[in-house]
């Protein structure tokens, strides 16, 4: 990605937002992982799924956030009255590597979908045949975007192509969760399981939702340094509701099916 000059403020809401994202990445893994023991055998592997998902994005968020510290550098500051004057930070000259949020997208976003139909009631074949084309339509969606992801000024063109491109994938997956899933969670006899299970669903799309719109930004006439900060602000905040948030509520599905089957009291 190309590199602009920061004030301290921008430079810091950016560092602070994905030192956060981080945090809360590592936090989900933890709790999943530990609470996978609390469910039923038949619906560990979503709950560790899910953990799986915010493993991978709090490791890709370490190398995101070396690779912002190492894009700029502080001078020493100076002292004047007492009071110590914060300085912009100058660019280093090593290049910020925003590819890492993508390599994230495409290990994650597919398994963020196979965690929701996890928990679903799916035949074997028709839960294979879903997994294999949300999979495949969620990698596209992400590696269709990337090229456009590098041009934020200038002509944009690349990146409404590459916009409208995953558009369309992204909507295929929309379409998927909402109506092509819908029998599945209408099948559930348990309101509270299939209230949960929307709320997944809704959750997901919703979630997803953010991003085209923070993919928007340089085209909305914010460019240069402002709509890396946006970009980056905008990323941090809806990967922590689509990894973080998703991934609790799929743990809160398997334990009130393993509730409702007799494993925990009631």
């Amino acid at each position: 990605m190309t590199m602009y000059a920061m004030s301290d403020l921008q430079y810091q809401a950016v560092y602070n937002c994905l030192s956060f994202a981080l945090a809360s990445m590592m936090a989900t893994t933890m709790y999943l992982w530990f609470r996978a023991t609390a469910v039923k055998d038949q619906y560990k592997s979503a709950v560790i799924i899910s953990g799986l998902v915010t493993f991978i994005a709090a490791y890709h968020y370490i190398r995101i956030f070396n690779s912002w510290v190492d894009a700029y550098h502080y001078a020493p500051s100076t002292v004047a009255d007492g009071a110590m004057e914060m300085q912009a930070p100058t660019m280093t000259g090593v290049p910020f590597n925003d590819a890492y949020r993508y390599m994230d997208w495409l290990l994650t976003v597919p398994l963020l979908l196979i965690e929701i139909l996890l928990v679903m009631k799916l035949p074997e074949d028709v839960y294979s045949q879903k997994a294999q084309t949300l999979g495949v339509g969620s990698a596209l969606m992400i590696v269709s975007g990337y090229y456009g992801e590098l041009t934020v000024t200038g002509d944009l063109t690349p990146r409404w192509v590459c916009w409208g491109l995953s558009m369309s994938f992204f909507l295929y997956i929309v379409y998927e969760l909402l109506v092509g899933l819908s029998a599945a969670t209408n099948s559930e006899a348990d309101p509270v399981v299939k209230g949960k299970i929307q709320s997944a669903q809704l959750m997901t799309v919703v979630s997803w939702c953010t991003y085209p719109v923070v993919y928007l930004f340089p085209m909305l006439g914010i460019n240069a340094a402002h709509a890396v900060v946006a970009i980056q602000i905008g990323y941090c905040a809806s990967d922590i509701i689509s990894k973080c948030g998703v991934g609790l509520l799929i743990y809160q599905i398997t334990y009130a099916k393993s509730n409702k089957e007799g494993l925990l009291p009631a």
